[in-house]
């Protein structure tokens, strides 16, 4: 997916710096533009509930799964045409819906505004975090991507898992690995754009939005669970 930028000395170390400076700057701001669909997606399925209809279950698997893989596959093949960014952020129009339905139950709660204030404060306090710590570090972290990519994978299933039984232990215990994989992956794919293995603005949007996703999920289930407060 990602091509190492080689350096080299004189005139062509300073494109190279130059060019990744103009990948990590076009990311933030595709990734802060991302928001404004997830949000309004989000609005949409909790104003008309028309992810009730399927969510939970095998259903909601099916729809989740082959929904985002078909968007991921979509930005793939587009990230370098001019299609690339109204296909991520359909993505994240998508991603916006799907979220609504714990959006939903947590502003069942009394106090269910604040939670998800919280829980989105916490997340920008992650991605600060981990963007100050990438700008800091100079060991090469590319050895970690194959690490997280089996900790993913492990969780995806632990979590459908979790999702069938009905579990809140189980559910529990998948939020918080989740919380530490996708911390970790945020620090990994910052990294990676500072470091050059990572050359197409929106490859790194895609990857840091599924990082801040996640997180943020996460932690707003966590903080439905134990904080939760009912009239």
């Amino acid at each position: 997916m990602s091509e190492q930028i080689l350096n080299n000395t004189g005139f062509g170390s300073a494109v190279s710096t130059e060019s990744r400076n103009r990948v990590l700057r076009n990311t933030y701001w595709l990734l802060a533009l991302s928001l404004i669909p997830t949000v309004l997606g989000a609005w949409l399925g909790v104003s008309t509930g028309i992810t009730k209809a399927f969510m939970g279950g095998w259903m909601g698997i099916v729809v989740f799964l082959g929904g985002a893989f078909a968007f991921m596959y979509a930005i793939e093949k587009t990230k370098n045409s001019a299609a690339g960014v109204p296909v991520l952020l359909a993505f994240t129009f998508f991603m916006g819906v799907m979220l609504s339905s714990l959006i939903s139950r947590v502003l069942g709660f009394s106090n269910g505004p604040s939670l998800i204030m919280t829980a989105f404060g916490g997340t920008a306090g992650v991605f600060f975090v981990m963007a100050s710590l990438a700008s800091v570090i100079k060991r090469d972290l590319s050895g970690m991507g194959k690490w997280l990519f089996v900790g993913a994978i492990v969780l995806m299933i632990g979590s459908i898992i979790g999702i069938l039984v009905g579990s809140s232990a189980a559910m529990i215990a998948v939020s918080v690995a989740a919380i530490g994989i996708f911390s970790a992956y945020m620090l990994y794919d910052l990294k990676q754009i500072i470091d050059g293995g990572e050359t197409n603005y929106i490859s790194a949007t895609l990857s840091l939005y599924l990082d801040i996703f996640n997180v943020f999920q996460s932690l707003l289930s966590l903080l439905g669970i134990f904080g939760g407060e009912r009239d």
